[in-house]
């Protein structure tokens, strides 16, 4: 046990100290002086205690038996999906959370590492060979199709479009054939185009109907993807407040707990989502940058890690979790800057919650535990 803990990539774990300590002051600047959340930053500190507990017993645990189920924890995934739209009640418009009293639980979010269990397994039956349509390519796809329609139809299309990237990365680095990919992006571009043709031509009638079903709210974040410029008010505004916020840190920032302005104080969930406001506004330019780069130097020795792997599901499962903290990155500041729409995803370690966090902290100690049994798994071969 002691050896696996020595192979612990340490300076990902200096960096997730960083990160602790980062979440932690902006949660509590973000909920400075708000009573309705007056402990958002202990909580911070109690779910970063738990999710260091999830790393370590991650690490311990030999990943290859976790891969050996694979279909044991997709099956659990997809039958929290199921239960939570039929027995959670309604949040923001969206059934995606189970209220377990002292946190909130998201199925949405725990899919995503079982859903790259789940590819790695599948993928590393080909042992590096290219991958077939059939048997390969459209069984994954399928795999990742069930959770999307699910988490859709919560709806929850920020997640959703995650699964997507995961299984892009995944398949990418699985060896998949060049004339698959061109097959695969005709495919996605001409059904992304026939969805959009149907809506805008059938869009009063969809809104009408989701109307009567009382899911107007469908509507609504799916014209907002498809019509930036006909975004809800609520939307605009948090959008243009955000860059507004953003754009007065200038270079240093306003100073830690000075910069709660006037436009911040109208952006939604600035603890959570929209943490980078905070970034932004109190610490600037250079705030940011120091971010990014912490972001970077964790992706990188990710990649160093599933780059040494002997064990090629080991490196699919490291792809996965990296494509799902890239895009979630990417998709997050995005929105805060104007050149993505407004989504419920949240900025990976930074931002204030349990269930993103835990899942996180799980993927990390997924990948410490395939850097700490690849001496094994080469003796064992």
């Amino acid at each position: 046990m002691l050896n696996r803990l020595k192979k612990m990539d340490w300076m990902m774990m200096i960096i997730l100290v960083m990160f602790m300590g980062i979440s932690t002051i902006l949660v509590r600047s973000a909920t400075y002086n708000n009573p309705l959340y007056p402990d958002n930053d202990i909580k911070t500190l109690i779910f970063y205690g738990l999710g260091f507990f999830v790393v370590i017993l991650g690490t311990i645990v030999d990943y290859r038996l976790i891969l050996k189920v694979w279909y044991v924890w997709y099956a659990i995934g997809l039958i929290l999906l199921v239960l939570v739209y039929f027995l959670a009640g309604e949040t923001n418009g969206a059934r995606g959370w189970f209220n377990l009293g002292l946190f909130s639980f998201q199925p949405a979010e725990m899919i995503k590492l079982f859903l790259i269990i789940a590819i790695a397994a599948l993928l590393g039956r080909r042992q590096g060979d290219p991958l077939r349509m059939r048997s390969d390519v459209m069984i994954v796809a399928f795999i990742a199709f069930v959770p999307f329609v699910l988490v859709m139809i919560q709806p929850d299309l920020g997640n959703a479009i995650i699964y997507i990237f995961i299984v892009l990365g995944m398949l990418w680095i699985g060896n998949v054939r060049y004339t698959y990919v061109l097959i695969g992006l005709a495919v996605v571009v001409g059904g992304l185009m026939l969805f959009v043709t149907l809506f805008n031509t059938y869009n009063t009638e969809i809104q009408d109907y989701l109307d009567k079903h009382d899911k107007v709210h469908w509507y609504e974040r799916i014209n907002t993807y498809i019509h930036p410029e006909e975004a809800s008010a609520d939307d605009r505004r948090q959008s243009e407040n955000a860059m507004i916020a953003i754009g007065s840190g200038g270079l240093a920032g306003d100073g830690y707990l000075q910069g709660d302005s006037k436009n911040r104080r109208f952006i939604p969930y600035t603890y959570s989502d929209s943490i980078f406001v905070v970034i932004g506004e109190e610490f600037g330019f250079q705030g940011a940058a120091v971010l990014l780069l912490l972001y970077f130097l964790f992706i990188y020795r990710m990649i160093l890690i599933a780059y040494q792997c002997y064990d090629l599901r080991g490196s699919f499962i490291i792809i996965g979790i990296a494509s799902m903290m890239v895009f979630q990155i990417f998709q997050n500041i995005g929105m805060m800057i104007g050149i993505m729409p407004i989504t419920g995803i949240t900025l990976p370690f930074i931002s204030y919650g349990g269930t993103s966090l835990l899942l996180n902290m799980m993927s990390i100690g997924l990948i410490f535990s395939i850097r700490g049994h690849q001496e094994k798994y080469q003796m064992d071969a």
